[in-house]
């Protein structure tokens, strides 16, 4: 039944389609937008709709930037010498929050999973590949700890161990099964620290 009128409904219903949004909670933003002066509300709309038309993938590591090379890609006091591979542009920001890393990163955005059909040709391994023909020392494959992770580092260190760069793991201080966005900073510092070659 609508209790509110079309428009009202057809904002709840769209809110409720966003990640991790139930209908409750979209129920309580779009209360909250309709209570918002105009002016707010289209700057958020117009913020929203700018942000998908500009963000992109950084030409180097392939996270979200709004410029050919991302800041840590442009940065000349990283360490390009060493790059950490990361699931996604979520797992490299829960990794810069630590500020101990100094190195560059690797987005792959997503991982080998073979029981969702997604191979090596479906993540960016080809272009991990092509920045190890440059000058690097030193992989870190920061990849999660659940079973398409630990597929995903496996594959990429049989890559690499040809080419004789240094490949390391991030020790097990990040729990099996658990996401890196969500694991605290100390926990993720002491996985980088204790990391192991491969």
């Amino acid at each position: 039944m609508d209790y509110y009128g079309s428009e009202l409904s057809r904002l709840i219903d769209e809110l409720s389609l966003l990640p991790g949004i139930g209908r409750k909670s979209a129920q309580r933003l779009a209360f909250h937008l309709i209570g918002l002066p105009e002016e707010k509300v289209e700057k958020l709309a117009s913020t929203m709709v700018s942000a998908r038309k500009n963000i992109r993938y950084c030409k180097e590591c392939f996270t979200l930037t709004d410029k050919d090379i991302c800041p840590i890609c442009a940065s000349k006091d990283r360490d390009h010498r060493t790059i950490m591979v990361v699931e996604d542009t979520r797992d490299l920001a829960a990794y810069e929050k630590t500020g101990k890393y100094n190195g560059v990163y690797h987005v792959l955005h997503g991982a080998i999973s073979p029981m969702l059909g997604i191979g090596p040709g479906d993540i960016r391994l080809k272009e991990l590949m092509r920045r190890l023909e440059k000058d690097v020392d030193e992989v870190i494959i920061a990849t999660n700890n659940s079973l398409e992770g630990e597929t995903t580092a496996m594959y990429i260190s049989k890559l690499i161990k040809p080419t004789g760069i240094k490949c390391s793991r991030i020790a097990s201080g990040v729990p099996v099964g658990g996401d890196l966005e969500y694991v605290d900073e100390v926990t993720l510092l002491r996985a980088l620290e204790g990391r192991v070659e491969l």
